[in-house]
């Protein structure tokens, strides 16, 4: 029966966490949606949580929901602030949208300790350095 479901495959959209500011006291890091395509996609929803092993006891945090009405072509929205204390953990960013009357939905996962600055690139549309999952 699910083979009979069409694939709705998400493509050209990502999730990127970007290094807003850094001086010698701390860094700023900041949750980005990116619509890498040509055309708007609508009733964005996305949740982000935090999970894992940290001092070796199971740690989850809150879930946090986000909505957008409309993110435009070629351009992001800002999803959260992120604290660089929960690194060690899976941070899981659950991803809703509407594309022409279609629902797609994909989970992006920055597993722990991917955010660090080997990993770093420019994120495209922000402009600033951070790692991206697409």
């Amino acid at each position: 029966m699910l083979s009979h479901l069409p694939k709705n495959e998400v493509r050209d959209i990502a999730v990127a966490v970007v290094l807003e500011e850094a001086s010698a006291e701390a860094k700023s890091w900041r949750v980005f949606l990116l619509n890498l395509k040509d055309e708007a996609i609508e009733t964005v929803m996305i949740s982000s949580k935090g999970y894992g092993t940290k001092d070796g006891k199971e740690v989850k945090t809150s879930v946090l929901r986000h909505a957008f009405p409309r993110i435009e072509a070629r351009e992001y929205a800002l999803v959260e602030l992120i604290d660089e204390q929960v690194f060690g953990l899976n941070n899981e960013y659950w991803l809703s949208y509407y594309l022409h009357g279609t629902i797609y939905d994909k989970k992006f996962i920055f597993l722990p300790e991917s955010i660090v600055e080997e990993n770093l690139v420019r994120v495209p549309l922000v402009n600033k350095p951070g790692v991206i999952i697409g």
